[in-house]
């Protein structure tokens, strides 16, 4: 008789690279749809607003990149150094960190002897890859990857921030503030609840949430563009 294998697919498994993806595009969307809105608002030509947005989508995208990469390498650096003082632990204590291992079973609901055997098959068969998980918490889904993280948070934020400049090079100079604005505050709310799906969280309220604020950024900007743009000229 053939045996089912019953998969199960949950939110934490992607948990870290859509983090990274969802925060970068949406950086990229409301950061550089407020610059443009901003210097639009001022009364530039749109040769100065396509500058500044594709400014704003260089730097930016760097900018997450470096920023993305250096706190997730202090993670993984973090990681490392657990892994190494356990390493250790386990060489110089070995039934310590067996009594250790067991009670943590234990604390999850296994009766001693119970726990103590789990603790021994999967000492014997990992030791250090057992209190990796169960005692720090470090597994192959949650464990820091930099590079990736680095490349994710860049490739998103260009990416999120390439509609607000197609937007600007493409509609009649008159239109770019409005048209701008819009389109921006249409693909947040699609992240938001592309973000809120994948996460198995409620859409609307994240679509609302990421609007709300996206488009009070934007007005705060508008409004500052206008201040300096009528002072200058």
């Amino acid at each position: 008789m053939m045996r089912l294998v019953h998969r199960e697919r949950h939110a934490v498994q992607r948990i870290g690279w859509l983090r990274a993806a969802v925060l970068g595009a949406n950086d990229g969307l409301v950061s550089t749809a407020s610059l443009i809105v901003g210097v639009a608002a001022a009364g530039v030509g749109r040769g100065e607003i396509l500058i500044a947005g594709l400014a704003g989508l260089v730097a930016g995208a760097m900018s997450m990149a470096a920023g993305e990469y250096v706190s997730v390498s202090s993670q993984a650096d973090a990681e490392k150094a657990d892994l190494e003082r356990e390493r250790g632990e386990l060489a110089a204590m070995p039934e310590a960190e067996l009594e250790e291992l067991a009670g943590i079973y234990a604390a999850r609901g296994l009766d001693h002897d119970l726990a103590m055997q789990v603790a021994q098959q999967l000492t014997a068969r990992d030791a250090l890859g057992a209190h990796a998980r169960d005692e720090l918490g470090i597994t192959d889904v949650a464990s820091a990857r930099p590079v990736q993280a680095a490349f994710v948070s860049a490739a998103t934020f260009s990416a999120g921030a390439a509609l607000p400049v197609l937007v600007a090079a493409a509609v009649p100079a008159a239109v770019v503030l409005p048209a701008v604005a819009l389109s921006a505050l249409v693909g947040l709310g699609a992240l938001g609840g592309l973000g809120a799906a994948a996460g198995g969280a409620a859409p609307l309220k994240a679509i609302l949430r990421v609007v709300f604020w996206s488009a009070a950024a934007m007005a705060v900007t508008a409004g500052v563009g206008r201040v300096f743009g009528v002072a200058v000229t």
